[in-house]
């Protein structure tokens, strides 16, 4: 958290990255991944990754979008919105001890620009309406806006201590994860006008998830080891979970340090990167608004850290930042399937998936660089030098109807 090659495609595999229909792979083994999985290296398009219906969407948060899939929250994320499609495809890096934004052409990999914000930027969020990309400048206590039609900035808004940020499924907020000031702050989500600051029983608040009908939303501490679970039209923290140390060697014992948070395609489980555990804890989402039941702990890598949906949503890949791997576990049954590790090492941190999602793009937290993996075989396609300590990376455009937040959780 805070504080803290090449190989290149064919020009039609390049630009397919950044086109607005989805073509799910299923991973396979490359020349610097391991695998015990079988399956082929293509796949179709999923009709649904679940043959039952997603889990509490009887009764939605009002104002939130439907899904399109009573099966699979993430839908929608095939496609690229009409609203988006006009847009720049670029990659935004934000380099929390550089002060700027490093600007990627995704095509061919090369940097193309730099944008100078505020102090310690720490993410670059997609707004809920997708017409903004907020630097999230921590320590500068601003968002810096980004034109993603022009790639231009605009001017800093005034906002306290932004470590990230996420907005309400129904889009009528911003919910500013202030870690430093141990805050929710829920702001108006296109003025960022204070409209409640939740003060939080715990010490570094930094990622979250949605439930699917949008009434409830986990959120993850990373220097208390705890989760709070919160409602979201009441804007209230409801229940604290304390997480155990897992009886790993890896933990030996130590207090967990959740990261990042995810809700599978079925709405029916909440998977939380714990960075000290090395793993993921799964949690079970329960009826009648009563916080999530801890169901498993997988241990996946060495610093677990950013958790990211493939596009047909049958795999959940999973960074682990301390060995410089990416752990990919299927939906189905929870196995892990591949293993894809960085030759030479890395940090992989924060970042978000190609339009189409056959590319994996990544910060490397403690190398300066940003790495693309294919997630076809899990081969490196490009280490691209960036800024010091590059952090919570947006690939725009991204498919989706709208976001809620971080670097670009779309439903």
């Amino acid at each position: 958290m805070t504080g803290r090659v090449v190989v290149l495609l064919a020009a039609a595999l390049l630009l397919t990255a950044c086109t607005s229909t989805a073509a799910p792979s299923s991973p396979s083994t490359g020349a610097h991944s391991s695998s015990r999985d079988t399956s082929s290296a293509r796949a179709t398009p999923a009709a649904s990754p679940a043959a039952r219906p997603a889990f509490g969407l009887a009764d939605l948060l009002p104002g939130m979008p439907a899904p399109l899939d009573p099966t699979n929250i993430y839908a929608a994320d095939t496609t690229l919105s009409a609203s988006v499609r006009g847009d720049l495809p670029r990659v935004y890096v934000p380099n929390t001890r550089s002060d700027t934004v490093t600007v990627i052409d995704p095509a061919t990999y090369r940097v193309i620009g730099t944008i100078r914000v505020g102090h310690e930027p720490q993410h670059v969020v997609p707004s809920w309406d997708l017409r903004t990309l907020w630097v999230n400048d921590d320590l500068g206590n601003a968002l810096t806006p980004i034109d993603p039609r022009t790639g231009l900035a605009g001017a800093p808004v005034a906002v306290a201590d932004p470590y990230n940020l996420y907005f309400t499924p129904d889009g009528r907020y911003a919910v500013v994860m202030a870690s430093a000031l141990h805050r929710l702050d829920f702001r108006d989500a296109h003025t960022m006008a204070v409209h409640r600051r939740v003060p939080v029983p715990c010490a570094g608040v930094n990622h979250a998830d949605w439930t699917a009908d949008g009434r409830y939303f986990l959120v993850s501490c990373e220097f208390s080891g705890k989760l709070l679970w919160v409602d979201t039209a009441a804007e209230k923290v409801v229940h604290v979970l304390t997480m155990a140390s897992p009886s790993t060697s890896a933990s030996m014992g130590a207090m967990p340090m959740p990261q990042d948070v995810k809700i599978s395609p079925d709405g029916r489980r909440f998977y939380v990167a714990d960075m000290q555990s090395s793993g993921v804890w799964v949690y079970d989402v329960r009826a009648d608004g009563r916080a999530p039941a801890l169901e498993r702990f997988i241990r996946t890598g060495n610093g677990a850290h950013g958790l990211y949906v493939s596009r047909d949503a049958r795999y959940l890949y999973i960074s682990n930042r301390g060995e410089g791997s990416i752990s990919v576990l299927r939906f189905r049954d929870e196995a892990l399937v591949a293993k894809w590790r960085i030759p030479g090492g890395g940090s992989p941190d924060m970042g978000n998936l190609s339009a189409d999602g056959s590319v994996l793009w990544l910060s490397g937290r403690y190398d300066g660089v940003v790495y693309a993996i294919s997630t076809r075989n899990g081969r490196l396609l490009a280490k691209i030098p960036v800024g010091v300590e590059p952090h919570g990376l947006t690939v725009w455009p991204q498919p989706g109807r709208y976001s809620l937040g971080h670097t670009g959780i779309l439903r």
